[in-house]
């Protein structure tokens, strides 16, 4: 399975995180080297080369049985991908299974808890479907931010 490409930003704070590694470790690094680095690990010949093929926003393309994280109606979940089909305009629709059960409910007066989700997200892991105070009603972070 190929990994997709990270955004050009979180290619940028990877290079930035090895540096204060190296440099941690007693091993001079410019941010240049750094950045130098990550584009050979990614298979590219340098880092304009990279940079140029890297997007400004990564573009999710999740597979069965990838483990994500992110916001399902505004509660924070991490879990699994069980099945995942491209759609037309970059769009892609998911089934998601959640480690822990969610309550989606926001009354005090009863629960109701999903574990499996079905929803239809963007490249950048949103979906179009919001709620009333107009957030996405899924929302999957990006893998490579470490964030």
């Amino acid at each position: 399975m190929d990994i997709p490409l990270p955004s050009r930003s979180a290619l940028k704070a990877q290079a930035k995180r090895l540096r204060a590694h190296l440099v941690a470790a007693g091993t001079p690094c410019s941010q240049a080297q750094a950045l130098e680095a990550v584009a050979h690990q990614w298979g590219a010949r340098d880092w304009n080369t990279l940079s140029a093929r890297a997007a400004d926003h990564p573009q999710m393309q999740p597979a069965p049985g990838q483990r994500v994280r992110g916001r399902y109606l505004g509660h924070r979940f991490v879990g699994h991908v069980t099945a995942a089909r491209t759609m037309a305009h970059g769009r892609c629709a998911l089934t998601v299974r959640f480690d822990a059960p969610i309550d989606v409910v926001r009354s005090t007066q009863f629960s109701a808890f999903r574990q499996q989700v079905n929803c239809v997200i963007d490249g950048s892991g949103r979906s179009a479907r919001k709620t009333s105070d107009g957030q996405p009603h899924m929302v999957i972070d990006d893998a490579f931010s470490g964030g």
